[in-house]
């Protein structure tokens, strides 16, 4: 049975007052478990010629995660009593590699485990990945045989279907004492279901052989672990509810069906709030759950029970919401766990208009908006006076702590511009518990005043203050991120000029270092000109960051550059889960009791020069701003309020 390793998974790869054109401010008001595994590779992988199939960031929230390549039909579907095969998450395996047992995920390479006669070593883990663990246990990559047998295909069919028969041998009921089988149940029992149909129909008979009598017992022993094991509110356990139901329908048990239909209409108004908001901290995980309730309304209409209107509510109003987190670029923010991905657009609505860059559905009617969750979502406009890709969008977090698929990223920014990033989050580094995910959830990795020198912990962010205006928007937050220590942001973001200022106070019972950080996106050449100014370029584009000096003087060495750092981390992006790209990280420092960081983030076309002068007035303090020929004046108050003057 190998050796027990720890490891923690959690919610595990299952698993959006105004003036014209803006928007009214709402203010407002892991689970641990041993895993088996055998790490030590017993036979060399073979090298057949046919590859696996490695799921695009773009077609799914995250690799791996069980999402259709488009949304469930916007109109009820047919009562046809039955439960539709879910497919297998994008991770399928070709056929001659199956009949080899060979397994593959990710970008490790393929791993033969089992015999070649679908007996399997269900502790194989050769790469010591939970993901790929919990993948094996999940049968998801059996598809392409599943569906070959469908076909007619009885090799295949026999093949998988004996591979299947080798997992309920060797992991009977309760496999609860595996997290990798346990967390994968939802998904395998799908899996059960699937191959119950090709069976149906490879075989042209409407009741299941006796030869496979098994499989029907696997399903009720799936369905009694997940009544007992039910994982809440979530969206793991969302998933569970629906993979419920599908064996209530597939085996004519009304009572699993009430009993999934009751949870899921628990779960809908914590998943998805009336504002729109998940309740995952990820906008990845935000479009997940839109297509994730979207497939649970299509299972209960087509297996004849009503969903009732709620979850129809909250996911249109999630359907906007993840239309305000769409950047001008046509992505979904990687805010929180959120791999690069382009939204899912269903006909008709804003998410369809932000997903078409503003071809076709219906334009949000709101440009910036504030979330109680802890998001607020901005853009200078929706395409009316220049082209979508164009405008400026971007994102600010609050709120309550990190919790589920979350960063440490309150009051951080995320920043796009000129039709390209300009401020990034990290983006998501998988599930192994390394140094790599402890820095991209940190708040080392996102655009915020950290303190490095305090044991800082996750906090509730207070959204203090908010105004809203045609060219305009400010913001202020506080927090205390460790004892002793006090932190403020005031957020000022600008239109014609685009461009972000942000003011960070810090102060504390003792001396720390404070870094106020930019992380840029890659394939950017950093110059640091002097203590107050540094300049981005790539590719003929340009961004200026400028420490304004206001009450503090920035130190000789106040603005540094760091990129692609291993010890400790710092410096890198993750388009997805499987790729890491170094990108560079400007900081601006300060050491001692309180710390007052004036910062401007301006892209520019690469002819537009950037100056600026400050002056003093009445105790305020202004600073006029110059971006080619267009010049703005920005005002501070004595409480830390910026606003735009002209």
């Amino acid at each position: 049975m190998g050796r027990t390793v720890a490891l923690t998974l959690a919610c595990v790869l299952v698993c959006g007052v105004a003036f014209a054109g803006a928007v009214f401010v709402l203010m407002p008001g892991t689970r641990a478990a041993p895993v088996s595994a055998s790490p030590t590779p017993t036979n060399a992988p073979p090298p057949p010629t046919p590859t696996p199939t490695v799921p695009e960031s773009t077609d799914e929230p995250l690799p791996g995660v069980d999402t259709p390549a488009t949304p469930p039909p916007s109109t009820p579907v047919a009562n046809t009593g039955t439960y539709e095969c879910p497919g297998y998450s994008g991770i399928q395996v070709p056929v001659p590699m199956l009949l080899t047992d060979t397994f593959a995920w990710g970008d490790d390479p393929p791993y033969k485990v089992g015999d070649g006669t679908g007996n399997i070593n269900w502790r194989s883990n050769p790469y010591q990945k939970p993901s790929w663990y919990m993948w094996l246990h999940s049968l998801r990559w059996l598809g392409s045989g599943i569906e070959a047998g469908a076909r007619g295909d009885r090799k295949a069919l026999d093949h998988v279907m004996a591979i299947i028969h080798d997992w309920v041998r060797d992991n009977p009921y309760s496999w609860k004492g595996d997290v990798g089988a346990w967390e994968a149940t939802m998904h395998r029992t799908n899996v059960l279901l699937c191959a119950r149909q090709a069976i149906l129909t490879g075989q042209h008979v409407s009741k299941l052989p006796t030869q496979y009598a098994w499989l029907d017992k696997a399903l009720v022993d799936h369905a009694q672990f997940m009544i007992v094991n039910w994982s809440g509110r979530s969206n793991h356990g969302t998933d569970e509810s629906i993979a419920l139901y599908g064996v209530g329908c597939t085996l004519k048990r009304p009572e699993l069906k009430t009993l999934a239909v009751n949870r899921l209409t628990e779960a809908i108004t914590t998943a998805i709030d009336a504002q729109g908001s998940t309740n995952e901290q990820s906008v990845g995980y935000a479009m997940f759950n839109y297509l994730l309730w979207g497939r649970a309304t299509t299972a209960l209409q087509r297996c004849g029970s009503s969903p009732g209107t709620v979850i129809s509510q909250r996911r249109a109003a999630l359907s906007e919401w993840l239309a305000l987190a769409t950047k001008s670029t046509g992505e979904l923010q990687q805010v929180g766990d959120a791999v690069r991905q382009k939204p899912t657009g269903a006909a008709g609505t804003a998410l369809d208009y932000v997903a078409s860059l503003g071809k076709h559905g219906t334009k949000p009617g709101q440009r910036v908006a504030v979330f109680d969750a802890g998001y607020i979502f901005g853009r200078t406009g929706w395409g009316e006076t220049r082209p979508f890709a164009q405008e400026s969008t971007y994102s600010i977090r609050y709120g309550a702590a990190r919790t589920l698929h979350g960063h440490d990223d309150h009051t951080s920014i995320t920043y796009s511009s000129h039709g390209r990033d300009i401020l990034i989050d990290p983006g998501h580094s998988g599930y192994q518990l390394d140094k790599w995910q402890a820095w991209s959830k940190s708040a080392a990795a996102h655009n915020m005043m950290t303190i490095p020198s305090a044991d800082t912990t996750s906090v509730a962010t207070q959204l203090t203050r908010a105004s809203i205006t045609p060219t305009w928007e400010s913001y202020s937050l506080a927090d205390s991120p460790a004892p002793g220590i006090t932190r403020k942001r005031d957020v000022l973001v600008l239109k014609d000029p685009d461009l972000i200022i942000t003011l960070d106070r810090g102060q504390a019972t003792s001396s720390q270092r404070y870094e106020t950080l930019w992380h840029l996106a890659p394939g950017q050449q950093v110059t640091v000109q002097s203590p107050t100014s540094a300049i981005a370029t790539s590719r003929g584009a340009m961004t200026y960051l400028l420490q304004i000096p206001y009450r503090q003087q920035p130190a000789k060495d106040g603005i540094t550059v760091v990129e692609g750092q291993q010890d400790p981390v710092q410096g890198w992006y993750y388009p997805d889960i499987f790729h890491r790209e170094s990108a560079p990280v400007v900081k601006f420092s300060r050491n001692g009791t309180d710390a007052t960081i004036l910062s401007a983030i301006v892209p520019t076309a690469p002819t537009e020069a950037v100056t600026y002068r400050t002056r003093t007035v009445a105790g305020m303090y202004f600073v006029d701003l110059t971006v080619g020929a267009r010049t703005t004046t920005i005002r501070i108050t004595q409480d830390g309020r910026l606003t735009r003057i002209n």
